[in-house]
C-alpha cells in the first residue's frame, strides 16, 4: 500500500476512533461544547479520507483539515505542558478546588482527579482549609460542591477543613465566591493554591487573577479517553478569554 493510500485510510481510522469516543463521552459524561466539537472534528476527518481517497477532496478542504489539525496539536502541547508545571509550596492557607461535572451524584473522572489531587496535598499540608467550589447545573441532582466534599470526607479529609461553595457556575464565580468565604476566615489574607485538570490551568489562572485571588495552580491528570472533548473544549473557551477577556 502507498504512502498515500495509508494516509487516506488513517484518516478516516482517526475520525472513527473520535467519533466513538465522542459517543461514549456523550453516554458516561455530561453533553457539554467539547464533546460537540469533537464529534464535528471526527466527521470532518471521515468525510476527508472518503473524498480523498476517491480523488474528490477540493485543494480548500486539504488546506482546511491540515490547518486544523496543525491548531489543535499546537493549542494541545501549550495548555498540556502550561499545566504541567507547579508553583505549589504545600504552605497554602487555603486549597481552593474548582468543581466539574457531576452525573446526577457521581463525580466525574476529571473531577475526581482534582480531589484526588486534593487529598494528595492535604497529606503534605494538613493545616490547610480545602475550599471546594461548585454549584449545581444540568444533569446533576446535587451541587458539586457536595459531591466534592463528601468524596473528600470518604477518603479521610477531616469536616472541618472543608468549606463548600455551592454557588458559582462559572470559574470566575469558583474564585469570586471562594474567596469571599476565605476572606471570612483569613480577614488578614491568605496563601492560596487551586486545583484543577492541567488542560484548564492556564485559563483558571488568568480568570484568578481577574477575580483578584493571587493563587498558584496546582494540575490534574486525564483518563485518556476524556483528553480529546475537554481538550477542545478549553481551546474554544481559551479563545473566547482572548477575544472577549474573562468573563
Amino acid at each position: 500500500m502507498s504512502g498515500k493510500r495509508l494516509a487516506q485510510y488513517l484518516f478516516i481510522l482517526i475520525g472513527v476512533v473520535l467519533l466513538t469516543d465522542a459517543l461514549i463521552m456523550s453516554l458516561v459524561g455530561n453533553m457539554n461544547l467539547g464533546i460537540v466539537a469533537l464529534t464535528l472534528l471526527s466527521l470532518l476527518l471521515i468525510v476527508y479520507g472518503i473524498l480523498w481517497r476517491k480523488k474528490r477532496a477540493p485543494i480548500w478542504l486539504h488546506v482546511a483539515v491540515i490547518a486544523c489539525c496543525v491548531v489543535v496539536v499546537a493549542f494541545s502541547g501549550f495548555l498540556g505542558a502550561y499545566g504541567a508545571s507547579t508553583a505549589a509550596r504545600y504552605n497554602e492557607d487555603a486549597v481552593i478546588v474548582l468543581g466539574a461535572g457531576v452525573r446526577g451524584e457521581r463525580i466525574s473522572s476529571p473531577l475526581a482527579a482534582r480531589l484526588d489531587v486534593a487529598v494528595a496535598y492535604f497529606h503534605r499540608n494538613p493545616h490547610a482549609l480545602l475550599v471546594v467550589s461548585g454549584g449545581q447545573g444540568p444533569q446533576e441532582d446535587i451541587p458539586e460542591a457536595l459531591a466534592m466534599q463528601r468524596y473528600l470526607v470518604a477518603r479521610g479529609i477531616p469536616a472541618d477543613h472543608i468549606i463548600e461553595e455551592e454557588k458559582s457556575t462559572s470559574t470566575y464565580e469558583n474564585f469570586q465566591f471562594s474567596d469571599a468565604l476565605l476572606k471570612q476566615r483569613f480577614p488578614e489574607g491568605y496563601s492560596a493554591v487551586f486545583i484543577t485538570n492541567s488542560y484548564h490551568v492556564y485559563r483558571a489562572e488568568k480568570t484568578a487573577r481577574a477575580a483578584g485571588v493571587a493563587a498558584r495552580g496546582l494540575g490534574a491528570p486525564l483518563l485518556w479517553y476524556v483528553v480529546p472533548s475537554a481538550y477542545l473544549r478549553e481551546m474554544m473557551a481559551v479563545t473566547s478569554m482572548w477575544v472577549f477577556g474573562v468573563r
